[in-house]
């Protein structure tokens, strides 16, 4: 390799870790901003708890029965193979512990995290960088009025509460489904069902459960709209759209895996 080649690999390294670590930076400054408004009075104006609530209510109420039948029908199906399965092996008495595990505690928030991502916060992302691109957000600001209060608050805040809440209800749902499949319609086995939950959601459990959940829907919320709000100098038009959609997109699944890693970590080990 010359002495110029390797000048340029180095500098071509130097501005992509400059470039990893900016966008990075911009991602945790702009979670701090959002939690910063949304803990101020002063966001939740008449006119802000308006435009709060339809952005909550078309992120949640359109996808929230159908996602939860949905949840309820593969629960029906995941646990009557598990209920057969461990039957032939003579282990049925773990068979409902197994499947609150793994639906509950892994399958569901993850689900409900992407399903939100691709349903709402994506295409909210997707809406912001067309505003940013056609100037929309400058003229705010020219205007003295807070794009981050005014556009990104309510998409993040819309998106959290989505996600939180189809992740609860449908893991509500997923545990009267799994008894009614194991034990049928009678309360009969009331007394061992709850036995199995709390040995299944010990303190620790729920603590990680919970946490998981709330980044999980943070994570979502917050990348799509860091993505949109800073575009990278230089770009233009149909390039920033691609390029913002396509590093959002892979900075997101990277942290999804990481905190789906870390609760692993902290559930089984």
């Amino acid at each position: 390799m010359s002495k110029l080649t390797l000048q340029t690999w180095l500098a071509q390294t130097g501005r992509a870790a400059q470039q990893w670590l900016t966008e990075w930076w911009r991602l945790i400054q702009l979670g701090a901003m959002i939690l910063v408004l949304t803990l101020s009075p002063s966001s939740y104006s008449l006119q802000s708890r308006q435009v709060l609530v339809r952005h909550i209510y078309l992120n949640t109420a359109p996808i929230l029965l159908w996602f939860t039948v949905l949840c309820a029908l593969v629960t029906v199906v995941l646990t009557r193979i598990v209920l057969v399965t461990a039957l032939s092996y003579g282990l049925s008495q773990y068979a409902l512990q197994v499947v609150i595990r793994v639906l509950v505690l892994e399958l569901i928030p993850l689900t409900a995290a992407l399903f939100v991502a691709l349903r709402c916060t994506i295409p909210d992302g997707a809406e912001l960088t067309a505003m940013q691109a056609s100037g929309e957000l400058d003229e705010m600001r020219r205007q003295g009025l807070d794009p981050v209060r005014r556009e990104v608050l309510p998409r993040v805040v819309a998106g959290m509460f989505s996600g939180i809440t189809l992740a609860a209800l449908s893991s509500v749902v997923a545990l009267v489904v799994a008894y009614v499949a194991g034990y049928g319609f009678t309360v009969s086995g009331m007394a061992a069902y709850t036995r199995l939950f709390g040995q299944v959601f010990s303190p620790a459990v729920t603590l990680i459960f919970v946490l998981k959940t709330l980044f999980f829907s943070l994570t979502v919320s917050l990348i799509p709209m860091a993505s949109a709000l800073y575009r990278m100098p230089g770009m233009r038009g149909a390039s920033v759209r691609t390029s913002a959609e396509m590093r959002g997109l892979v900075r997101m699944f990277a942290v999804i895996l990481l905190i789906e890693v870390a609760s692993l970590v902290g559930n089984y080990y």
